[in-house]
């Protein structure tokens, strides 16, 4: 005899002093029990350690790893801990004395016997180069030829680059000594530190980050609310039809999976461009003047059209698979007791496709909004999003610490749309299928 709970526990006829029930090997049924189901469950959760072993590697690592890197400062502090406790009388006011200077030309001359641009002074001139554009250059000369240098060390560095006479540089080394930032989270939101280390709004020229979360939020809300209304008929379509139909149409609509990116993007520049096949159908029509031709590429424009048509499916799948449970009968029964068409649609059919709205709606806008390629090929200056400034940082200008913090705002900030949605409207309402 054997149980739900174990199917190698079998049942004996005998008992215990205790009146507890014995298996068949003489042990306490419950024992055995709790034993077989432990082991259960080691099995299971064996199964399943592949899976969370390789989202901690590749999803939960990275994340972390991202977050860290927005906070992380060790540059300063590994490469001059002497000039950073000389540092420490220093009023912020004049030009450090020579001491200061003295104990930075130890911190330059420590590693004299190792490549020091590529150990600690390249990072360093790197990390300063995002406060002050000069530093870089004015380190690295320095470095070159600080072996050179003689007391007075003050008037050497002086010498040597102009910024060692400039205080500007001596506060910023002095606030950035420390293991942990918040300048990329100051700059992130187009704001930057004054002399006196206020944080002050950033030169109007300079502000580009906030704008940039604006729009990639608008146009994101804009590109769900044109996959919803673009497949939304298309869905209910398909709903309506004999399966063997359906499932034929069905395949136009996963047709654009099985096409490169990069190809759909391509096409969408032939077509939308301004001598592309759009413009001169509208112009042999008459509808509009060859000098009249529209702008609908390299702006918002291209890369709304652009990406309604990529995330199109992420909206159909989800209120296919919704539409297609909703009994007709509902419909006939709400007109036969006498509500119109529409009345019947409006109140009996529509709400039942409300969790494939909301399941499609909330795919669409995720994806959109951490959206890269196709912004960066058809969006232009006006199109870009904030993922294509977060790639600029990581490939052009190598400021890693400002493309995290960014993309851990990005990250926190659907977080909490996420969460206000699950408040709203509740995530156990969603149907993907």
């Amino acid at each position: 005899m054997s149980d739900d709970a174990g199917d190698d526990v079998a049942i004996g006829n005998e008992t215990d002093s205790k009146g507890r029930l014995l298996t068949s090997d003489g042990r306490p049924l419950r024992a055995a029990l709790e034993r077989a189901n432990r082991r259960r469950k080691l099995t299971a959760f064996g199964l399943v350690t592949p899976l969370l072993a390789f989202i901690v590697i590749f999803f939960a690592y990275p994340i972390v790893q991202m977050m860290w890197r927005s906070v992380d400062n060790p540059a300063v502090i590994e490469a001059l801990p002497r000039t950073l406790d000389a540092l420490q009388d220093w009023d912020g006011e004049e030009l450090p004395s020579e001491d200061v200077y003295r104990a930075l030309y130890e911190d330059m001359m420590a590693d004299e016997e190792l490549p020091r641009i590529e150990q600690k002074i390249g990072p360093l001139a790197v990390r300063l180069n995002y406060e002050v554009s000069a530093a870089r250059g004015a380190i690295s000369r320095t470095s070159r030829n600080v072996d050179e240098f003689e007391p007075p060390y003050k008037e050497a560095f002086m010498d040597a680059h102009r910024l060692w006479n400039d205080t500007e540089i001596w506060r910023i080394i002095e606030r950035e000594g420390r293991p942990l930032t918040a300048s990329y989270y100051v700059a992130a939101v187009d704001a930057e530190y004054n002399a006196d280390n206020e944080i002050v709004r950033a030169d109007e020229n300079r502000r580009i980050y906030v704008s940039l979360f604006g729009r990639t939020f608008a146009m994101s809300i804009v590109i769900t609310f044109m996959t919803f209304a673009l497949g939304f008929p298309i869905a209910y379509y398909l709903s309506s039809l004999p399966m063997s139909k359906a499932n034929l149409l069905m395949i136009a609509v996963l047709l654009p999976f099985w096409t490169s990116l990069l190809v759909r993007t391509s096409a969408w520049i032939v077509l939308l461009q301004g001598q592309g096949v759009i413009n001169d159908s509208l112009v042999g029509l008459g509808l509009i003047g060859d000098d009249d031709r529209l702008s609908m590429i390299y702006n918002q424009t291209g890369t709304i059209i652009a990406m309604t048509h990529i995330l199109l499916p992420f909206m159909v799948l989800p209120l296919y698979s919704v539409m297609k449970t909703i009994p007709p009968s509902y419909a006939r029964a709400a007109r036969s007791l006498g509500a119109t068409p529409f009345t019947a649609f409006r109140r009996v059919y529509f709400p039942q496709t409300l969790p494939g709205i909301a399941a499609g709606g909330v795919l669409v806008f995720i994806i959109s909004i951490g959206y890269y390629i196709t912004p960066a090929l058809v969006g232009g200056q006006d199109g870009r999003m904030i993922s294509n400034e977060i790639a600029r940082h990581i490939q052009s200008s190598l400021n890693w610490g400002l493309a995290a913090a960014l993309g851990t705002m990005l990250l926190v900030s659907v977080l909490i749309l996420y969460w206000l949605f699950n408040k709203l409207v509740g995530t156990d309402s969603l149907k993907f299928g």
